[in-house]
């Protein structure tokens, strides 16, 4: 059974929009919770464009599941991941332009500097997970680096159009994360996950973990976070 973590990033952009302190996503995380969710996932971005430093630190002191830092290969974030400590930091590929994260971590291009930040925070007791596209060279790669888990990058999965193109993205989903688990990585999957393509996702053999943010707190806006919650929850397992 897949564990839920709740991406709770778009509670922040809200906030931001106006430049005010609500909503609070330290708030939104405490609903999550109540739903279910087995982990909140939030990342660190450097232009701090929605969560920021102050959220990060209360989260880490309030959080009573899984905290999921996502975050770039940077060393002044990685030293802010030292100090709070998440449970888990999951190193993704930044661009300011972008509107969301728009493909994996190249992780075979950019080895030296993946793996010092690995180190580094498995130094520091944190688990480490890799956002990857469904390509078994960056896999392969990870297992080298002693990565203790892969996210899977379900994008390209997401968009496609139902039928035998969106088909052959589950299937290289599959494909994928039978070489995580032969390699004996923690299988992860998240982005563009929605109520209705995440079950073929959640099923995939050996699925430990889906990260889910805009489609849950988009249902949210109309049900509340906590409903929302319980409704993927439900879903996912």
């Amino acid at each position: 059974m897949a564990e839920l973590g709740v991406n709770i990033d778009h509670v922040a952009t809200v906030r931001q929009a106006r430049r005010t302190y609500e909503p609070d996503p330290v708030w939104a995380a405490a609903l999550a919770e109540l739903g279910g969710a087995d982990g909140i996932t939030v990342h660190l971005r450097e232009d701090r464009r929605h969560i920021n430093d102050r959220d990060l630190r209360i989260l880490r002191e309030t959080v009573t599941v899984k905290l999921n830092l996502e975050m770039a290969c940077e060393d002044d974030v990685a030293a802010i991941a030292c100090r709070t400590r998440p449970d888990q930091a999951t190193l993704v590929p930044e661009k300011r332009e972008e509107v969301t994260t728009e493909g994996g971590l190249d992780v075979h291009e950019q080895r030296k500097r993946v793996a010092d930040v690995i180190q580094r925070l498995q130094d520091a007791g944190i688990v480490v997970s890799l956002f990857l596209d469904p390509d078994p060279k960056q896999i392969e790669t990870a297992a080298e680096l002693k990565a203790d888990a892969v996210e899977l990058h379900t994008g390209q999965y997401a968009l496609a159009l139902p039928g035998a193109a969106q088909q052959n993205e589950l299937e290289s989903l599959i494909s994928a994360g039978a070489l995580v688990r032969q390699a004996g990585i923690a299988l992860h999957a998240g982005h563009g996950l929605t109520y209705r393509n995440v079950k073929p996702v959640a099923t995939i053999e050996g699925m430990h973990e889906l990260n889910i943010g805009h489609s849950i707190i988009a249902r949210a806006i109309m049900v509340g976070l906590e409903q929302a919650v319980r409704e993927m929850k439900r879903l996912v397992s």
